[in-house]
């Protein structure tokens, strides 16, 4: 019997590591957060650093529906002032204390100074709709999640599409995706997270994952880890590139999870995308391609149809992604493996992750 070939075993082997997560996110159910009546428990809460450009479609869209606290995180261009005259609470992040990065502790300040017992989080440069947080706070409910997050629709130009499609297939290649995360790898998105104001106010909050700099991943393996209910679903909020080189800036910071995988993990994880990503597509095109190499290749199709919900609109990009996969793997692997990261001229260190446990311990 002869046996089969190692590049052969490589994929084999590969499909086996990232198929299980694959699998959930395809035959998992997706909830959408679906917009509901008008409530007055909640507190939207905004960090912001150097945001007076991106931050006002945001408190337009919210109007005066909800208690808006926007955290001032040092900025110097006149984001505080836009956030008063937009009637939205200004709180300033102040000094942080030791062991906090910046965005943990200016949500952490949002925590303490909002009134609602439900808060929503949302990054500044969310284009979210007028129910985005009734939306989700009541898929949470529905859900019986402790921590919930709504994945975003992405606006951007072709050749950013093409990037952020290829960079996306890679995590739902770890983690799964909406409606199906992975047990133990569990997955969040930051731009749009809702949890009640005590869980986030106690030491299973923020607190926990203090010095993370990937901190809403971070806070959802966390919780995951202690027994609480994590889920994330679709839902309508936007967020907009502007350019491939803002994806590239600006997802690369963190789609390798830094500060979160372990380094072991971290490598198969690479060795499992680049021999079911790109490799299939090589051989094929250089005429030594086989059956597994097109079964390898149909099921990166069908991944891109999958995540094609998340753009507006998805168009040829995304269907043509998989030529962009070399690029988003490089990405994932300089992002896993970097000891710093570098945002709004601030630099914080990555923290280190024990070899045997995802990087979501308990800070004091």
């Amino acid at each position: 019997m002869r046996r089969p070939a190692p590049s052969t075993v490589l994929r084999l082997a590969a499909a086996a590591w990232v198929g299980p997560h694959v699998a959930r996110a395809a035959l998992a159910h997706r909830p959408d957060a679906r917009p509901t009546a008008a409530r007055d428990d909640i507190t939207v809460v905004v960090p912001a650093r150097d945001e007076a450009d991106r931050l006002e479609p945001l408190l337009v869209a919210l109007g005066e529906r909800y208690e808006v606290v926007v955290v001032d995180d040092g900025s110097t261009d006149g984001t505080a002032a836009l956030a008063r005259r937009s009637g939205a609470t200004v709180v300033e992040a102040g000094d942080r204390p030791a062991g906090w990065a910046g965005k943990t502790w200016a949500l952490q300040r949002g925590v303490e100074a909002a009134n609602g017992s439900w808060i929503v989080h949302l990054d500044a440069d969310v284009r979210p709709a007028a129910d985005t947080p009734t939306a989700a706070v009541a898929a949470a409910e529905e859900l019986g999640a402790d921590l919930l997050t709504v994945a975003t629709r992405v606006v951007a130009p072709p050749v950013a599409r093409w990037l952020h499609a290829s960079m996306l297939v890679t995590l739902v290649c770890r983690t799964g995706g909406p409606g199906g995360l992975s047990p133990g790898r569990e997955m969040a998105n930051g731009q749009v997270l809702a949890a009640r104001r005590t869980l986030l106010a106690e030491s299973d909050g923020w607190s926990a994952v203090a010095d993370h700099v990937t901190e809403d991943v971070a806070l959802a393996r966390h919780l995951a880890s202690v027994g609480r209910h994590v889920a994330m679903v679709d839902g309508d909020a936007e967020i907009e590139f502007a350019s491939f080189g803002e994806v590239w800036r600006g997802w690369g910071r963190s789609i390798g999870l830094p500060g979160i995988e372990p380094r072991w993990r971290s490598v198969l994880d690479l060795v499992a995308l680049a021999a079911v990503m790109p490799l299939p597509l090589a051989r094929l095109v250089l005429g030594r391609g086989d059956a597994l190499d097109i079964a390898l290749l149909a099921a990166r199709w069908g991944a891109a149809l999958g995540v094609g919900r998340a753009y507006r609109p998805a168009g040829p990009a995304v269907w043509m992604s998989p030529i962009a996969d070399p690029v988003a793997i490089g990405t994932v692997a300089a992002s896993a493996f970097r000891r710093h990261i570098s945002w709004r001229g601030r630099r914080w260190a990555v923290p280190r992750v024990p070899p045997g446990r995802s990087g979501t311990r308990r800070t004091s």
